[in-house]
């Protein structure tokens, strides 16, 4: 199962404070608007997201569709299809994509831990 490229996405209190720290690290911008409160930081092949007041806690997340470059993928495994196999190995959904439609959807798991896993198609 290929859920697509991963990024982890960070509940942050002050994103001006998040994006300094992790530019020390090597972090560059990559995407997102700080005045809209989110910013997609890339360092080589590491995505992080930090996210100010959008969500409770820090999120996993899949992208299927994309590379690690969100440039659109020639072939992906669709979200819902994913759901499906997820469903089928006796996987609960927090959050379910639309099985009736196509293109963009989401869905969420929570793993045995509490941590919220996004598998999230934007195309």
């Amino acid at each position: 199962m290929n859920l697509g490229t991963f990024s982890v996405s960070l509940t942050v209190k002050d994103i001006h404070a998040s994006l300094a720290f992790y530019e020390k690290l090597g972090f560059t911008i990559f995407a997102g608007d700080i005045a809209m409160n989110y910013l997609i930081l890339r360092n080589g092949n590491a995505t992080v997201g930090l996210f100010q007041g959008m969500f409770d806690k820090n999120i996993l997340t899949f992208n299927p569709g994309w590379d690690e470059n969100a440039s659109p993928l020639a072939s992906f495994t669709d979200v819902r299809e994913l759901q499906k196999q997820l469903k089928a190995k006796g996987i609960e959904m927090a959050a379910e994509a639309d099985e009736t439609t196509t293109g963009p959807a989401s869905c969420v798991v929570v793993d045995p831990d509490g941590n919220p896993i996004l598998i999230d198609q934007h195309l």
